[in-house]
């Protein structure tokens, strides 16, 4: 099998899965409980809370931990519309976000939010000059993703917060981060609100973090907050917080060397692909984990499942929109429909070899030329 779908969720690391268990086995007591085993509990989701805040450089109170980065995203976005619809009810984003975004906008452009799209630029960043345009003086959030997750497209979030503070210094900027963690470097000093999901970097499923300035309010979306859930209700998966701050320590521990080696990856990668009549939407402002592109003639569900048969797994979109026209990619190709449905993401992990890269263009070859010529026929 060669896994080059990583984008879409990582396999567990042994290390990480062995500190789910344990803690699992070993810390059975409710850490809001004030008996001996709650208090256990929480000493250790106090430690876990501790090692995260020190590697994203923020403090432990300004961590709100989630299922995911779809709760988080929701969180951020109703929490800013709903504690601010006061003060306004404008709204910014883009094209490029998670389809968590984009229908929590779609949500609240129906209930009388007006919701503004920022242009993107054909390199994949958005158009600064357009969202200072945008801003207004009942604008009351910024929502911009560090990465896409379909095509790698980076931000400049630093750029956004001067933007942003140069027009309306009271506009919020929240920014998913799910595929920046682990990908590449960035800084929670930029911004307001920021959302992360743990099955991106090794680590089990249903955990995420939702970074919140600290003298920042928004709205409760989940109630029965308690002293250690102050802003979202329910009791502290502490097995799945712990593994996530073991996922965190080992992803940041090798952070340089392992975009240095998914850089070589990707560059053998368009290599081999370069032969081929298609259209590399990726480029050098994406990260190197994410390769995007579009095959023109031949649809991306049926080239997936063509390479599936050989046991080679990439996406289409995002995985939560994998049978869906690419949102992203439509914005980008002004509507057009080859580009939009045939493309496909192969991303890319510190665990994929250089074997793997060569056997995926071996069977790439085998499958467009079979495709290609049903196609023609």
């Amino acid at each position: 099998m060669i896994y080059l779908d990583y984008s879409a969720t990582t396999p567990v690391d042994e290390r990480v899965l062995d500190s789910y268990c344990k803690v699992t086995r070993e810390f059975i007591g409710n850490a809001n409980s004030i008996h001996t085993l709650g208090v256990r509990s929480k000493e250790l989701l106090m430690q876990a809370t501790n090692q995260i805040a020190e590697i994203l450089n923020c403090h432990p109170k300004e961590l709100i931990f989630t299922s995911g980065a779809s709760e988080s995203n929701t969180t951020a976005i109703k929490g800013v519309a709903f504690k601010y619809c006061k003060r306004g009810k404008h709204i910014i984003t883009s094209k490029l976000e998670h389809k968590s975004v984009l229908e929590v906008m779609g949500y609240l452009s129906n209930i009388g939010y007006d919701v503004d799209f920022v242009d993107i630029q054909p390199n994949g960043q958005i158009d600064l000059k357009h969202l200072e345009e945008l801003i207004r003086d009942d604008t009351i959030l910024v929502s911009i993703c560090a990465v896409n997750s379909e095509t790698g497209f980076k931000q400049p979030l630093k750029t956004i917060r001067q933007v942003i503070n140069k027009k309306n210094p009271n506009v919020i900027f929240h920014s998913d981060l799910t595929q920046a963690l682990g990908k590449t470097r960035f800084y929670l000093s930029d911004l307001d609100l920021a959302s992360f999901s743990s099955h991106k970097i090794y680590a089990p499923k249903g955990i995420g973090i939702l970074y919140k300035r600290r003298d920042l309010q928004i709205d409760t979306l989940i109630y029965g907050t308690t002293e250690n859930c102050p802003f979202r209700g329910g009791t502290p998966a502490l097995p799945l917080i712990v593994s996530f701050a073991k996922a965190m320590r080992l992803i940041n521990d090798k952070l340089e060397s392992n975009i240095k080696k998914c850089e070589k990856l990707k560059i053998e990668l368009l290599k081999g692909l370069s032969k081929y009549p298609i259209q590399i939407n990726s480029n050098d402002l994406c990260v190197p984990q994410i390769v995007n592109f579009s095959l023109l003639k031949i649809k991306s569900e049926t080239f997936v499942h063509a390479l599936e048969r050989y046991e080679i797994y990439v996406s289409t979109t995002t995985a939560c929109s994998s049978l869906e026209e690419s949102t992203v990619l439509k914005a980008l190709s002004n509507g057009n429909k080859d580009v939009s449905t045939t493309s496909i993401r192969v991303s890319l992990s510190h665990l994929t070899t250089m074997e793997e890269v060569h056997k995926f263009l071996e069977i790439f070859d085998k499958v467009w030329n079979e495709l290609l010529l049903k196609w023609e026929k």
